[in-house]
C-alpha cells in the first residue's frame, strides 16, 4: 500500500515538475493531472501535501494561466478546482492569485453556452465545484464585487433549458449564497435578476425566468428592500413582473398569510397590490444599502474568514 501511494504521488511530482518546464505540453498534461487530483483525498498526509507543491505553483503561473489556448486555462482551472477541494477549508493561494483565479473560473463558464465546445463539461464540473465549495464566499471576503457582477449576468445569459438540471441547481446555490452572505446588496446583482423576471420575458426565456424567480424567492427576506427600490428607479410597476415580486412586498410573512385567508385567494390579494401600483421617478439615484441586521449565526462576510466548505 505505501509503494503505491509513494507511486502515485511521483506521478503529481513528475506532472508537477513538467509543467513548470517552459516546453512542457500543457494541453496534454493538464487532462492527466485533473484524473490524478480526483484520485486525492481531502486533506491528505503530508507526503502527498509535498508531491502537490509543484504541481501548485505550476497552475498559477503566467505560462498557464495567460496561455493562449482557452482550453488550457479552462483546464487549468479545473484542475484549481480540484486543489481547492483538497484544500478546503483553507484557500489554496494567496489573495490576488485567487482573485485572478476567479476571473479565470467565471470566464469559463461562457462555454456553457455551447453544449459542443470541448470545455463544455470541464465548465459544468467548475460550476459544481463553486457551488459545493462556496468559492463565491470568498469572492465576497475578497470583495470581487464585479466578478460577481459578470458572473451573475453570464448565468443569466447562459442558462438554456436543455442544460441538466445539476447546472440549474448549482447557478441557483451560488447566487443564492452570494445573497444570503453579503453584507450589502448590489443594485448591479439585483437589476439584471428583475429584468428576467418582467412578465413579457417568461416566454422569450422560461428557463432563464425559473432561474431568476428561485433566487428572489429563496432570498425574500434580504432581497425586499432593494427589489421595490429598483422598482422605483426604473419606473416600472409591480405588476410588470412575476407575482412572487408582489408577494415580497407584502410585510411580514404572518401578516400576508392573513391577508390571504381574508381576501380568499392569492390571486385577489395579488390584483389588489397590482392595482396600487405607484410609478416612482426615474432619478432615485443609485442603490447601496447597507444591512444591519441580526446575522442569527452567520459568517459575517466582512471578517475575512476565507474558509471554504468541506
Amino acid at each position: 500500500m505505501a509503494s503505491a501511494s509513494n507511486g502515485f504521488e511521483a506521478k503529481l511530482r513528475d506532472v508537477g515538475n513538467r509543467l513548470l518546464h517552459p516546453l512542457s505540453s500543457a494541453d496534454e498534461l493538464l487532462p492527466l493531472l485533473e484524473s490524478y487530483l480526483a484520485k486525492v483525498e481531502q486533506q491528505p498526509c503530508m507526503s502527498t501535501k509535498i508531491a502537490l507543491s509543484p504541481l501548485m505553483e505550476a497552475l498559477v503561473t503566467d505560462q498557464i494561466l495567460k496561455h493562449g489556448n482557452c482550453v488550457v486555462k479552462v483546464s487549468a482551472v479545473a484542475c484549481i478546482s480540484e486543489i481547492t477541494r483538497i484544500t478546503a477549508p483553507d484557500a489554496p493561494y494567496n489573495d490576488n492569485q485567487m482573485t485572478e483565479i476567479f476571473q479565470l473560473t467565471v470566464a469559463s463558464f461562457e462555454n456553457l453556452s455551447d453544449l459542443t465546445s470541448p470545455c463544455y463539461f470541464m465548465a459544468i464540473s467548475i460550476l459544481k465545484s463553486v457551488a459545493t465549495y462556496r468559492w463565491c464566499l470568498v469572492m465576497l471576503d475578497l470583495e470581487c464585487d464585479q466578478i460577481i457582477i459578470d458572473m451573475f449576468q453570464l448565468f443569466l445569459n447562459v442558462i438554456r433549458s436543455d442544460h441538466p438540471e445539476e447546472v440549474f441547481s448549482a447557478m441557483e446555490t451560488i447566487m443564492t449564497l452570494v445573497m444570503d452572505e453579503s453584507e450589502y446588496v448590489l443594485v448591479e446583482l439585483v437589476s439584471p435578476i428583475l429584468a428576467t423576471v418582467r412578465k413579457d420575458n417568461k416566454n422569450v426565456s422560461p428557463i432563464c425566468w425559473r432561474l431568476g424567480e428561485k433566487v428572489i424567492t429563496n432570498c425574500a427576506d434580504k432581497l425586499r428592500p432593494y427589489l421595490i427600490e429598483v422598482v422605483k428607479c426604473l419606473g416600472t410597476r409591480l405588476s410588470d413582473y412575476a407575482p412572487a415580486i408582489a408577494t415580497i412586498y407584502q410585510n411580514e410573512s404572518n401578516t400576508r398569510q392573513n391577508n390571504l385567508n381574508d381576501s380568499g385567494s392569492r390571486e385577489h390579494l395579488e390584483a389588489k397590490m397590482y392595482s396600487e401600483d405607484i410609478i416612482c421617478p426615474r432619478e432615485v439615484g443609485p442603490l447601496r444599502k447597507e444591512v444591519t441586521t441580526d446575522m442569527g449565526g452567520k459568517r459575517k462576510r466582512n471578517a475575512k474568514t476565507r474558509r471554504l466548505c468541506m
